[in-house]
């Protein structure tokens, strides 16, 4: 058989470390040298596609849960070059990896060299054996693999000088920070009002200071972390996702009826630009009222909703009336697009208009990378003085403040 591009594997890797690095997701060589050295195609065996299996965008090996649930094993290279590059693992570091695929455990195995040491843990035991089954055969036999629920960490390895957690975690148990060093970092996929952040925590005392966040997503936890969150049907195609502890007394006779009156539409004068970033700052500064509202591409075809509720966006309800963040071409701005607002119901315009001003003061004063304070407090911490939104879980209490 002749080799060509598209079936090297070498030169695949090549020019996925070229493309990572073109979208500007990649710039530590440690990582680089490592997505250049893991034979990515060993642990996705089932994947005949090798142009696939290393797209920088693309997620492999679809896998069945025991809790009847379905996801990948190896998420997409850009996702796992962003976490990375986040956690800053060095050479000789002792490292936890929670939620194992295999291949990400060998990334890092390449990164911290012999002198360091990997942990790889997952709850399900179908996954545990692929991934020793896959690190066997690609030659990372010195990664640990261990099969437990990662809520409580795996105490026989600690201390660990960073956790790299791949799975969406509602809370950061204590057992987490009892097995970090004192100067470690925790990389975490956090779930917060509706919506996941993926930030990288170091420890300030006892407390977690962020030192980075990113947008991400991933499957939720499973075992004794794993925390449900609640979707209110407002119809059928249409809902509103709240945290499991979140109080909330939506009257959704008058939200369904409000969705079919005729719409508000004003406009910030401000760019649309960096979504995440403003969908952040306007469920932590929003007050009480505001949720994530999602829908179904029907409820776009039928044009009950703007299409940028497809992939969920926050909404702010007040009584029967609520809003939420659209866009319209404008290119008085780099962006090329102008921030506004859809309001309906009986006082959209009074609610338009505070959702309006929360948009304004996002890009008059946080347009930017990184405006957020995301501080974690264990429990037992003195959180008397804390200001700006707060998340009480489990374990302790998120903040978040903005500059």
């Amino acid at each position: 058989m002749t080799v060509t591009h598209e079936n090297d594997p070498a030169a695949l890797r090549t020019a996925m470390v070229d493309s990572l690095r073109e979208q500007g997701l990649l710039s530590s060589e440690p990582v680089a040298a490592a997505l250049s050295a893991v034979p990515r195609h060993v642990f996705a065996p089932h994947e005949k596609d090798l142009t696939r299996v290393y797209d920088t965008d693309a997620t492999l090996e679809a896998v069945l849960f025991a809790d009847g649930t379905e996801s990948s094993v190896v998420s997409a290279p850009h996702i796992q070059a962003i976490m990375l590059e986040m956690a800053g693992v060095e050479p000789g570091m002792s490292v936890l990896e929670i939620g194992s695929g295999g291949y990400n455990a060998a990334l890092i195995a390449e990164i911290v060299g012999p002198g360091g040491r990997v942990t790889t843990v997952d709850i399900d035991p179908g996954v545990v054996q692929r991934a020793k089954d896959c690190l066997a055969r690609a030659g990372y036999e010195r990664v640990s693999v261990v099969q437990a629920d990662a809520e409580h960490g795996v105490a026989e390895h600690a201390p660990y000088d960073r956790i790299v957690v791949t799975v969406g975690a509602w809370d950061i148990p204590g057992s987490w920070l009892e097995q970090l060093t004192d100067s470690g970092r925790i990389v975490v996929p956090l779930r917060f009002a509706g919506i996941t952040r993926l930030i990288a925590f170091g420890r300030t005392g006892q407390n977690l200071t962020a030192s980075s966040y990113r947008l991400g997503a991933f499957v939720p936890m499973q075992g004794d972390g794993a925390v449900s969150e609640e979707l209110v049907r407002v119809t059928e195609d249409i809902g509103l996702r709240l945290e499991s502890q979140q109080k909330h007394d939506f009257d959704v006779a008058l939200l369904r009826e409000a969705l079919h009156t005729p719409a508000v539409e004003l406009w910030a004068g401000t760019a649309f630009d960096m979504p995440d970033e403003l969908a952040l700052f306007q469920l932590t500064t929003g007050g009480s009222g505001m949720v994530m509202m999602h829908a179904a591409q029907k409820a776009v075809d039928d044009g009950v909703v703007d299409p940028a509720v497809r992939h969920g966006i926050p909404a702010l309800v007040r009584g029967g009336s609520f809003a939420y963040r659209i866009k319209r071409a404008n290119d008085t701005f780099t962006s090329g697009y102008e921030a506004g607002v859809r309001a309906h119901g009986p006082d959209a315009e009074t609610v338009g208009r505070q959702l309006l001003t929360l948009i304004q003061d996002w890009g008059t004063d946080h347009l930017r990378r990184g405006a957020a304070n995301i501080v974690y407090y264990p429990t037992g911490s003195d959180i008397s003085d804390l200001t700006g939104w707060r998340s009480t879980k489990r374990h302790g209490t998120l903040a978040i403040s903005w500059s």
